[in-house]
């Protein structure tokens, strides 16, 4: 296998299908991981059919068992990992008053706990080699406060600060460790939000009563806004670049 092997999560929908074909299109094979086997074998079997190097991976990333066997598999038959995305994601939103601890829960297990164990069963083979680069999609959530959105921004904001975490204790070894934070991109997570017409609206305009200021830049990003950033964290062009938290929300956190 000639081409670099990226590991993509998260990848049977949304922001991880966007980056598992722009990393496709870039000449990389790919293995694209998701729960959803079904949705993810449509997924991979259509970007294979337009050329791209895919190949999807049924697998739960909140199973220490699925990780490793994952990272495992894909370097037995393919060759060094030499990429992960950890772009895995569940959102659950409401008021903390009356929210689930189950949603909490399972909030964690997937936004935070999955970036665990996916990252450690990749750098565990990265570090002999000393080379790779990891990157986390977390959310601007992270580092701005959502009413109803207190389970999501707290599970992001964990997956930032261990993507960070781990990559000050690899950074020595030549790994990259990034993480790219989207606002409000276009996908099925987004448009659960909205329970009426005026939802796109809202998330544009922003709302005062909830405290939260709109899009400037006028638009809802698309996923492959959002790839495009995480191609380049992890690219050689990037070389020179660990511990970042890349903005990509159209200016919806003013820059915070």
């Amino acid at each position: 296998m000639n081409s670099r092997i990226a590991v993509v999560t998260g990848a049977a929908g949304g922001i991880g299908t966007a980056v598992v074909e722009v990393l496709g299109r870039r000449g990389l094979t790919v293995v694209a991981v998701d729960r959803e086997a079904g949705q993810l074998a449509e997924t991979a079997e259509k970007l294979a059919a337009d050329g791209l190097s895919v190949e999807p991976a049924a697998a739960d990333v909140t199973s220490a068992d699925d990780a490793e066997r994952v990272i495992a598999d894909t370097e037995g038959r393919l060759g060094p990992v030499e990429y992960l995305v950890n772009a895995a994601g569940l959102l659950r939103p409401g008021g903390v008053e009356g929210y689930d601890p189950a949603d909490w829960a399972s909030t964690f297990e997937v936004n935070a706990k999955g970036v665990f164990l996916m990252s450690q069963a990749a750098v565990r083979r990265m570090l002999p080699r000393r080379r790779g680069a990891i990157v986390t999609v977390a959310s601007n959530a992270a580092g701005v406060p959502r009413a109803g959105m207190a389970a999501y921004a707290a599970s992001k904001a964990a997956a930032v600060m261990f993507t960070k975490s781990l990559g000050l204790e690899v950074a020595r070894s030549g790994i990259r460790c990034n993480v790219v934070a989207p606002g409000s991109t276009d996908t099925p997570m987004l448009r659960q939000l909205w329970t009426d017409a005026s939802g796109p609206a809202g998330t544009l305009d922003g709302s005062p009563e909830a405290f939260r200021v709109g899009i400037p830049l006028g638009r809802l990003a698309r996923p492959e806004d959002i790839a495009h950033a995480v191609d380049f964290l992890l690219s050689d062009r990037a070389a020179h670049i660990t511990l970042h938290d890349l903005t990509v929300d159209g200016g919806a956190a003013l820059g915070v």
